[in-house]
């Protein structure tokens, strides 16, 4: 019979987090350590890298925190070949960061900048992309399966509902929708190319959670909240800890015949 309770075992696995420091990168940083997981924390938030690795250490898990910044894109196969030498080649490399610019708060249709778009999708997009082929050209080198997430979303799936910011200061965001797209979309041509060394490619894809929003504050408005809760079938945000969840099935053996998909973690909302 099938030990099911072996297929969630991290143990001696090497997992890397890309911003995993962040809302949701701390949680999956969290789950990844406490299964076994040898968990490298890669966030460019030195403090907080080293406050959570002191946690989890505190706890009795094995994590470690570099500093690694992966908007410098130019730098990005030096920086992450060192990490590398040092580290070994992951067996889960799970990237959960959000680098932006500055003023990624005024990105709606009327009020971008051409300057602004391109910028952000280099560093955001285009650093995803780079690093995902990175891991798995290591771990093809390694001759080493793995699991590779890339953090997408709910609106790299769909458009988003401008109803739910009726009434607060949140708009659309032309930007997240053209970078959350394509890295679901570049999942889905990874899964087809590196399937044949058995390294899997998915796309987790929250929906609204619980927490700050990125280049607008520290945290939604009753209104927002209020009306995305509405249009949810669960009827509520989610939480980074369910993110997480859903981070771990995928990267454990549960999840072994499970590659290319946008793996919905939304409450429902792309249901209806």
């Amino acid at each position: 019979m099938v030990n099911y309770l072996d297929k969630f075992c991290f143990d001696g696995k090497i997992a890397y987090v890309v911003g995993g420091v962040g809302l949701i990168g701390s949680e999956v940083s969290k789950a990844l350590s406490s299964m076994g997981a040898k968990t490298l924390i890669l966030d460019v938030k030195k403090n907080h890298g080293k406050l959570l690795v002191e946690e989890l250490i505190h706890e009795g898990y094995t994590a470690s925190y570099r500093y690694f910044d992966c908007a410098n894109v130019e730098e990005l196969d030096k920086n992450f070949s060192a990490i590398l030498d040092k580290f070994d080649c992951p067996d889960v490399f799970i990237n959960c960061s959000y680098p932006r610019t500055e003023d990624w708060g005024a990105s709606s249709f009327k009020d971008i900048t051409l300057d602004s778009f391109r910028k952000n999708v280099d560093i955001h997009m285009n650093s995803y992309a780079w690093l995902a082929r990175l891991a798995a050209e290591a771990m093809v080198k390694a001759e080493s399966s793995g699991s590779i997430i890339q953090l997408g979303s709910i609106y790299g799936m769909l458009g988003q509902d401008l109803t739910v910011y009726e009434g607060t200061d949140m708009h659309e965001n032309m930007t997240y929708a053209a970078i959350k797209g394509s890295i679901t979309s570049l999942t889905r041509q990874m899964a087809s190319y590196y399937g044949q060394f058995n390294i899997r490619v998915n796309t987790l894809c929250p929906g609204g959670l619980q927490g700050h929003v990125a280049g607008e504050g520290d945290s939604q408005t009753p209104k927002f909240v209020e009306q995305y809760s509405k249009k949810t079938p669960l009827k509520r945000l989610g939480r980074s800890d369910e993110v997480a969840s859903a981070a771990l099935f995928l990267a454990s053996d549960a999840a072994s015949y499970i590659t290319g998909t946008a793996f919905m973690v939304d409450g429902g909302w792309t249901a209806v």
